[in-house]
């Protein structure tokens, strides 16, 4: 009996393993799917005037460059989307930042997107190191960065690591950068990291990170659900940097947080932002989910607009 049970473990690990060192779509079907979500929800953003693909040492990544501002001189910004989303993400705020400046939008390497991923990303110096290659093959002599969620913790690792073409950093709401995640975002995403969970609970988490909006034919909603269902994520996760890091960071910050994110504790986040970062400014949404760039574009516009002045 013990022999039939280990036969029976060794075939059900085998059939789990996972050899791919890269992330990757699971299946044709569902690549096709994805990219139907991801056109239709680039719909919703204004018309880029170039298509940027940038090869890196870890894969090819794109990015859309969208003109904007009075001063073509004036330092892009570079948008980061959250965990399992993509440019289209940035519907939202794109005409509000453009009345400011120019505006680059990257899909991540390793997340669903139109960013191939060729080699293993395993370290946060990997991801600030694919992250800095792209930064070196754009024009511009400095740009700043305005992460989401999970942009968010990207753009400060880049800080933290390779700074050199860095402007500035906006933090909107980031993830695992002044804050663990909260038990319950840990606990609610394990169900939704299996292939074959049904939609709905896909979409559950989705309105759940947004404090119960309604996702339903939202395009951006569907695009990110696609994503989660038809793509497996091969990078590291990512990790805090330490308060020596953040203290060393030489770049201005701006970190916006939402007061009622579900994703961690914000009170406490915005505390150690301001105990740690010597050139920073902090403010709290009061009532802003974890979805506060489709809340507050506008109000977010208006706070970048002061930072960079």
């Amino acid at each position: 009996m013990l022999g039939i049970l280990l036969v029976i473990v060794v075939a059900v690990a085998y059939g789990l393993r996972d050899p791919s060192p890269v992330g990757y779509f699971t299946s044709a079907a569902a690549h096709d799917r994805f990219i139907t979500t991801y056109q239709a929800a680039m719909a919703d953003l204004p018309r880029p005037d170039r298509t940027v693909d940038v090869r890196t040492s870890f894969g090819v990544v794109r990015l859309y460059h969208f003109a904007g501002g009075a001063d073509p001189a004036a330092a892009p910004l570079l948008l980061l989307p959250g965990r399992a989303s993509a440019s289209p993400v940035w519907a939202d705020n794109l005409p509000s930042l453009l009345r400011q400046r120019s505006v680059y939008t990257v899909d991540l390497l390793g997340e669903p997107g139109l960013s191939i991923q060729e080699r293993p990303i395993g370290t946060n110096a990997d991801h600030a190191q694919w992250l800095h290659e792209v930064l070196v093959a754009l024009p511009e002599p400095r740009i700043h960065l305005f992460g989401l969620s999970f942009g968010g913790w990207t753009a400060m690792n880049l800080a933290v690591h390779r700074p050199e073409k860095v402007a500035g950093v906006v933090l909107l709401d980031p993830i695992m950068v002044f804050a663990g995640l909260s038990p319950g975002v840990v606990l609610r995403s394990i169900p939704i990291s299996v292939k074959w969970a049904p939609r709905s609970w896909r979409d559950g988490f989705a309105s759940w990170t947004a404090n119960d909006a309604p996702v339903a034919d939202v395009p951006v909603a569907d695009m990110i659900e696609a994503g989660l269902h038809a793509y497996q994520v091969k990078v590291s996760a990512p990790t805090r940097p330490s308060d020596q890091e953040l203290a060393a960071a030489g770049v201005p910050v701006l970190v916006l947080m939402a007061g009622k994110s579900r994703m961690h504790d914000s009170a406490e986040a915005a505390e150690t932002a301001r105990r740690l970062l010597a050139h920073e400014t902090v403010k709290i949404y009061p009532e802003a989910s974890h979805a506060i760039n489709g809340e507050y574009p506008d109000e977010i516009a208006a706070d970048i607009a002061a930072f960079l002045r």
